[in-house]
């Protein structure tokens, strides 16, 4: 009797063991979570509305093989604050046993979501509302995983890519925000342009991940963009008001469904648009001028084609493998603040002496880039602060992550060095601290690197880019 009750007990201990070794072979879950906002009147840029155009979710894709596991969220948000992000992942962690380095959670940069924040009922229940449903997808993800295969590859759409940072004819230049001359200009009046400042980036990358009998799960793609706009309105009392929308993210999300099912769309699949490296890049033709617009019709054009270049993509993709490597890796990486030269904190000390207007008639960015000047000198202000960054391997595709609007000949170096033959950056992820240009396009000026939008040190961007690839060639050689 005992004989048999050791082996029953054996018996029942290496049956729990087998059943806490993790999956062999590539598993994937998927979830989508609405977080349209339920309380009314919500806060948007453009001031308070009832209105929502289109709805705002919370997307996430888990993949695990063996050890290896990595889950990516994406919030239609114009941005997502760490300590929101923290929160859910440590949430997330405790229920499902994943790691907080095991997380990359990213917002789409829409610029008319809602904003949330604890001044008013509505701002309170939609940052509620969106931190509960960032939790809840990435959980649902996790918890979804299926045996799976995936494949990778791009396609180009050139057509909707501009870079906005340009260079003037003389004489033209406005005055910057401390009264003197930027080099180039964002977004200039077309009659006066040369030539833009910077390259742009038309590459649309996608991770298609389908069931192992050939289902559709899910789609990552991305693409170095700006939001686009020319969101409706509505009028009431003769006043303007704005609506909530997901901007051309969401549509591609509404779209690829039909790209990769025909007209009979896969059950809950899930398609998110990240974004690349569009720190300046955005959707105005400045060589020609298009055709006038209706109210939501640019982005469906942009989606359109987005859609049309992640579909051509996946029809480039031979072979979907079933077992590929996936691993992750994260650092925390001390960044300095800026610290104005003695000339700048004079001419910001000048400034503030003028009253709102007059510094409004120099620049209208002349009070909050003075008093970040003025703030940024005091000896007393914080010099330092941590930025996460990330490098995911899902076989041969690399996937790097940054917490800023990054310009785009970051994202452009990165994938020229990066030790993979497909690689990607993820930007606006875990965080958002403002623009981070490239040491050349702060020697220029402009509006992205005025202190206030960029804020950490010019040389700020070489030691991100030189972490992120140590940290490629730590999972390339993982082979």
């Amino acid at each position: 009797m005992k004989k048999a009750l050791s082996i029953l007990a054996l018996s029942l201990v290496t049956a729990s063991l087998i059943a806490a070794e993790p999956p062999k072979g590539l598993h994937v879950g998927t979830a989508a979570v609405d977080i349209s906002p339920t309380v009314f009147p919500m806060q948007l840029r453009s001031g308070k509305s009832d209105h929502v155009h289109d709805p705002l979710h919370v997307r996430a894709i888990a993949f695990q093989n063996g050890e290896g596991r990595s889950v990516i969220a994406l919030m239609d948000a114009i941005g997502v604050g760490r300590e929101m992000i923290d929160e859910a992942k440590a949430a997330v962690a405790e229920k499902t046993g994943w790691k907080v380095e095991e997380m990359l959670v990213s917002g789409t940069h829409t610029h008319t979501a809602p904003k949330g924040g604890d001044t008013s009922p509505g701002r309170i229940a939609y940052e509620q509302g969106r931190k509960d449903g960032l939790a809840d997808a990435l959980t649902k993800a996790i918890q979804s995983l299926e045996p799976a295969k995936v494949g990778y590859a791009s396609d180009e759409e050139p057509t909707e890519v501009y870079n906005r940072r340009w260079h003037l004819k003389p004489g033209t230049m406005d005055p910057n925000p401390l009264g003197g001359l930027d080099q180039v200009r964002t977004n200039a009046p077309r009659g006066n342009l040369v030539r833009p400042a910077g390259p742009t980036d038309p590459e649309v990358s996608v991770v298609d991940v389908r069931n192992r009998k050939g289902k559709a799960l899910g789609i990552i793609a991305n693409y170095s963009l700006h939001y686009v706009g020319g969101v409706p309105k509505v009028y009431e009392n003769d006043r303007e008001i704005g609506m909530a929308s997901a901007d051309y993210y969401g549509e591609f999300s509404r779209v690829m469904p039909f790209r990769v099912g025909g007209s009979k769309p896969p059950e809950n699949f899930v398609a998110m648009m990240t974004n690349g490296t569009s720190g300046d890049i955005n959707n105005i033709d400045f060589y020609s001028k298009r055709a006038p617009r209706a109210p939501f019709e640019q982005i469906r054009v942009v989606a359109n084609k987005t859609a049309d270049a992640a579909w051509r993509a996946t029809r480039k993709i031979e072979k979907y493998e079933e077992n590929p490597l996936i691993a992750m890796r994260q650092r925390d990486v001390k960044l300095n603040y800026r610290i104005p030269g003695e000339e700048d904190l004079k001419k910001a000390l000048e400034l503030m002496k003028l009253s709102a207007k007059e510094r409004n008639e120099i620049n209208k960015r002349t009070s909050s880039v003075a008093t970040r000047t003025i703030e940024h000198s005091d000896p007393d202000f914080i010099k330092t602060e941590s930025v996460i960054i990330q490098a995911i391997r899902i076989g041969d595709q690399a996937i790097v992550s940054l917490p800023f609007e990054v310009l785009v000949e970051i994202g452009l170096e990165l994938k020229a060095k990066s030790p993979f033959p497909d690689t990607f950056t993820i930007s606006l992820a875990n965080g958002g601290y403002g623009y981070l240009p490239p040491p050349n396009q702060h020697k220029l000026g402009g509006y992205e690197t005025w202190l206030g939008t960029s804020k950490f040190e010019e040389e700020s961007s070489n030691i991100l880019i030189k972490q992120l690839l140590e940290m490629l060639a730590e999972l390339k050689a993982l082979e």
